[in-house]
């Protein structure tokens, strides 16, 4: 029975040493880690080729205009214009222009689509962070859009030097520059 007693223990400390959880995170400290990071999105507007994050939230093209809205406010900043084109070959457009040379477009109370653009005079700065997933940002060197996955010029663009990454964002780049990206529905007249 004493050697049993002994077996049993030894495999007790065994199964113990066994459950060293080594560089594991307690769920203390995950916790703590997820809290940082979503602190650290809230201040973000992603540029997606489907839409855009703002924060926490996310919109696809189609959402409401005044969730949209709202959820920029909150990561950018008040709004600095808004105005409507109602000469746009898709239809009138609606667009808000926010801090950090971001603009959204809507029709008929709908996200449709983005640019993101060099800030111009008389702009606030952003109390938020734009972002386009990836390497390419306004302001890249034209050497960082052209290496990027899916890039290609445009041909015969009568807007600049205009390009793709993929088949759902554009671009153009002036001088050595991104000076522009764009998603969705645009009012560009070619």
């Amino acid at each position: 029975m004493t050697r049993g007693v002994g077996l049993l223990m030894l495999a007790g400390a065994l199964a113990l040493a066994g459950c060293d959880n080594g560089d594991v995170p307690s769920p203390a400290e995950r916790q703590q880690g997820e809290t940082a990071d979503r602190a650290l999105a809230v201040d973000v507007v992603e540029l997606r080729a489907e839409g855009l994050s703002a924060g926490p939230e996310a919109f696809y093209f189609a959402a409401g205009q005044k969730e949209v809205e709202a959820s920029l406010v909150r990561t950018l900043g008040p709004v600095l214009r808004t105005g409507e084109n109602p000469e746009c070959g898709a239809g009138a457009i609606t667009f808000t222009d926010f801090p950090g040379g971001l603009t959204a477009h809507f029709q008929q109370g709908r996200l449709v689509g983005w640019n993101w653009h060099l800030t111009q005079d008389g702009d606030t700065p952003a109390s938020g962070t734009v972002r386009l997933a990836g390497k390419v940002q306004v302001g890249s060197p034209r050497a960082d859009a052209e290496a990027a996955p899916g890039f290609a010029l445009v041909e015969g663009s009568t807007l600049g030097e205009e390009f793709a990454l993929g088949e759902r964002i554009g671009g153009f780049i002036a001088g050595d520059k991104v000076e522009m990206l764009y998603a969705g529905t645009q009012c560009f007249f070619r």
